[in-house]
């Protein structure tokens, strides 16, 4: 799946992410649910209060309409003089054009709420013009008189026009053929608008340094809680790679605690037995040694030389034997150093002394550094190249590096083996037919050694038939061993 190829691989990164992600997911649901209510209640308290201006405006311009023409002027300068009146008033011959803001779609159900109420209101109203437009410039009378322009004893108690000038709603209707009321007011809200869009730029920063913070928290708890899973990584691949370790501490969190204690039994029981397995093999080595030679000196003693030859014989396999059985539990542990290893100079230096014994070896390859054991890593190879030349004739070796992967194929042109034979090529002392025709002197330990070594490096060795004829053996180098 394209998630799984994208997510990190560090359990660091992935609860980071799942921690950032859910943080991120609950605030984009919040905030939608919450600008949906309150885009709803401000639409609701809008279209409230445009009914209740609506109301007024028509009162007022029945009132206005009502008048005799010569009183209109008169009533209008006694309004301007009194102040403190919901709308500004004027009377103009005809309607004043005006520039309406941007519409949205609260603006927009105020403005329909408002002529709706005209419309109830006053039924037999001719004509009317309704629109909100900003203060600045705005036209108040048909010979070009702007509301900058008036005194501000007329507008301070009905509009808003410094420092923040608020949407002016202005109502325009006929009071007949050679006359318009002006009506000026602002919505019980000045700022209705605002609630429009609340995802403001304000709110989004807030977000965002909301996310910031729980990315920072989440990077430090979380690399708190895993730092302990990384101590035990590392010390359970230094392990298995043959190192001694020291106990894992055993802090922290339950759960971990008792995975730390649980491992340091398991380390101090294989190490237990590896000790074990050493002092057995180093006293059957010393103990076996003595009855051997001794028995060997009683076979000279024998007159029958047939006899003789072969206790002889027996006695020399039941020594090889020791030495083999020795020989694979020491090569798989090689106290060395690691070190870095040109791996393509290595391989070519066994390929040339191969050449020189006159056999044939082709190598191809660019340059690969390895951190290993060199002595170990080398007799592993060397193994395996000294089976592709015993039992195939000749041997092809391929080195390769993918990403962090380093790939060593090594191929010969032999009969290859039966597929039910090889899941026991790492048995000891297991040889096919095949290979005791073609290498008398061995005993088979060689693949279970060289698997042996390079498990130890962190990395595996496969077996398998070439689709073309003959094996190939592919050496994999992964992680932290390159």
């Amino acid at each position: 799946m394209l998630i799984a190829r994208l997510m990190p691989r560090s359990l660091l990164g992935r609860l980071t992410i799942v921690m950032v992600l859910g943080v991120l997911v609950a605030q984009l649901i919040a905030n939608l649910i919450w600008a949906q209510q309150i885009r709803q209640q401000s639409e609701r308290e809008a279209t409230e209060a445009a009914h209740h201006l609506g109301g007024s405006a028509a009162s007022a311009i029945r009132f206005f309409k009502s008048l005799p023409t010569n009183y209109r002027p008169l009533l209008i300068e006694q309004l301007r003089e009194m102040g403190g009146t919901r709308f500004y008033v004027n009377v103009n011959g005809g309607p004043v054009p005006v520039t309406p803001i941007a519409e949205t779609e609260l603006s927009r159900a105020v403005l329909d709420t408002v002529r709706a109420t005209l419309r109830e209101e006053l039924p037999r109203l001719v004509d009317y013009r309704v629109a909100f437009a900003w203060p600045d410039g705005l036209p108040v009378s048909d010979d070009g008189v702007t509301l900058q322009d008036l005194p501000d004893d007329w507008v301070q108690h009905t509009l808003i026009v410094r420092p923040r000038p608020a949407p002016v709603l202005v109502i325009q209707a006929e009071l007949e053929s050679a006359g318009w009321v002006y009506l000026a007011a602002l919505m019980p809200d000045p700022y209705f608008l605002d609630n429009a869009d609340p995802i403001t730029l304000d709110r989004i920063g807030l977000q965002l340094v909301t996310l910031l913070a729980v990315l920072l928290l989440s990077l430090a708890v979380v690399g708190w809680l895993t730092r302990p899973l990384a101590e035990l990584a590392a010390a359970a691949k230094s392990f298995g790679q043959g190192a001694r370790t020291e106990p894992v501490p055993e802090s922290g969190s339950r759960e971990f605690v008792q995975t730390a204690r649980a491992f340091n039994a398991m380390q101090a029981r294989i190490q237990r037995y590896i000790d074990d397995r050493e002092r057995l093999f180093s006293s059957i080595s010393h103990d076996l040694r003595t009855p051997i030679t001794r028995l060997k000196l009683r076979t000279e003693l024998l007159d029958d030389d047939a006899t003789r030859a072969d206790f002889h014989e027996d006695l020399d396999e039941l020594e090889l034997m020791v030495k083999g059985a020795l020989q694979s539990v020491k090569d798989a542990d090689i106290h060395e150093n690691r070190t870095a290893v040109r791996l393509d100079l290595l391989i070519e230096r066994l390929a040339a002394d191969a050449k020189l014994a006159g056999k044939e070896v082709a190598f191809a390859g660019g340059a690969v550094t390895v951190v290993a054991k060199p002595l170990a890593l080398k007799r592993a190879i060397s193994n395996l190249i000294d089976n592709a030349i015993k039992y195939g004739g000749r041997a092809e070796v391929l080195l390769s590096e993918h990403g962090d992967t380093v790939e060593l194929t090594i191929r010969d042109y032999g009969p290859g083996v039966p597929d039910e034979a090889l899941d026991t090529l790492f048995d000891p002392y297991v040889r096919l037919e095949h290979g005791r025709q073609s290498n008398q002197g061995g005993m088979g330990l060689g693949l279970g050694i060289a698997r042996n070594i390079i498990h130890a490096h962190g990395g595996d060795l496969l077996l398998a038939n070439h689709p073309d004829g003959g094996f190939v053996a592919r050496v994999l180098l992964i992680g932290e061993a390159l």
